[in-house]
């Protein structure tokens, strides 16, 4: 349980806060105040299934009870709504906003100046950061167990239930957008930002309403012995039987191997226990104990972290507007890439 949590107040109650973070913050004593939707039936079967929680008429009710409790407002909405959905909150306000940050980097950039504008405090919600197998994962790689990071390779190869989010239709960029985007910020949290990048995106004759459902991301990093690569791989309409799909996080150390298993993907949204394995020194496989799974206690994670650091006064250390913009470019320069080819980064300083 987190200790003196302040009450969440979610806009939006659709497939992911009904199967992520309703689950999460309920699993970790975080109290939930209520939801507002355009379907109000979809908040008040929600609030339902939630003691104390209610659903609200309008946005404006909501951001009253929320002020009212000094709680925090959780935004899981399409990307699209963001800027028009962050006008509306009061100044001074608390948020996590469900990735991704915008649709575009010019979207990003804005809604990163109407948050600093208005005082808007928070982070964006890339919460594999928090999944317990990649705590475990990052605790190994701090030991020195398998040594000094050479590569990294995220696999996927699973069947996703696309229609579960109708909004992702007619999207101009999607898979990299709205997927892909959380192990590209993953490899930026175990490897800094990248130096080159090379994307390649596609369409799926099963989902030809889907402008990307699969795609390669090869990344390459400055490093002060080897360089440092990182490859992301998804493919999402594999229909063969349990035995040969994937959704892996690989770690190549110069002393020896972790593998993680993201078992979400592999039948969501109920998926499949999360593990992590490790060898170094040419020795036998370990198994490393993991709690929870990405999906929901990851959820659990990113609103805790925002809570501490509300707590503190200060902004998340992970994941706040200035970092989650940083994603946003790695999304805008791979689209880039897709494109046109290898394409180098260019961040402003």
């Amino acid at each position: 349980m987190i200790p003196e949590s302040r009450p969440i107040f979610f806009l939006g109650a659709g497939a992911i806060v009904r199967d992520a973070h309703v689950p999460a913050y309920r699993g970790a004593g975080i109290p939930i105040g209520g939801f507002v939707d355009l379907d109000r039936t979809r908040a008040e079967a929600l609030a339902a299934t939630v003691p104390g929680a209610r659903a609200f008429a309008s946005l404006a009710e909501l951001l009253d009870a929320t002020s009212a409790a000094s709680g925090i407002l959780d935004i899981a909405l399409p990307p699209q709504a963001l800027a028009r959905t962050i006008d509306a909150l009061p100044a001074g306000s608390t948020v996590l906003i469900q990735k991704p940050f915008g649709r575009t980097l010019a979207e990003a950039t804005e809604l990163r100046d109407a948050l600093a504008r208005r005082g808007i405090r928070g982070a964006v919600n890339f919460q594999l950061r928090h999944a317990p197998v990649v705590r475990v994962l990052r605790a190994l790689l701090a030991s020195g167990a398998i040594g000094e990071i050479v590569d990294v390779e995220l696999r996927v190869v699973c069947s996703m239930p696309w229609d579960t989010w109708p909004f992702l239709a007619g999207m101009p960029r999607m898979e990299i957008l709205m997927h892909s985007i959380h192990y590209l910020d993953l490899c930026r949290a175990l490897l800094g930002e990248p130096t080159r990048v090379w994307s390649w995106a596609a369409p799926h004759p099963a989902a030809r309403e889907i402008a990307d459902a699969r795609s390669t991301t090869i990344l390459a990093f400055e490093s002060h012995g080897a360089p440092r690569r990182a490859v992301v791989t998804t493919y999402h309409h594999h229909i063969a039987p349990e035995s040969h799909d994937a959704s892996h996080l690989r770690v190549e150390g110069t002393r020896g191997t972790a593998v993680a298993r993201l078992g979400v993907n592999l039948d969501y949204p109920r998926g499949r226990p999360d593990t992590l394995s490790w060898s170094a020194d040419g020795g036998a496989w370990r198994d490393e104990p993991v709690v929870g799974n990405w999906f929901p206690h990851a959820f659990a994670g990113s609103m805790g972290a925002l809570l501490e650091a509300a707590r503190a006064g200060r902004d998340p250390a992970d994941s706040n507007f200035d970092d989650a913009w940083r994603t946003m470019a790695l999304v805008e320069t791979c689209y880039k890439s897709a494109a046109a080819g290898e394409t180098v980064p260019e961040l402003p300083r």
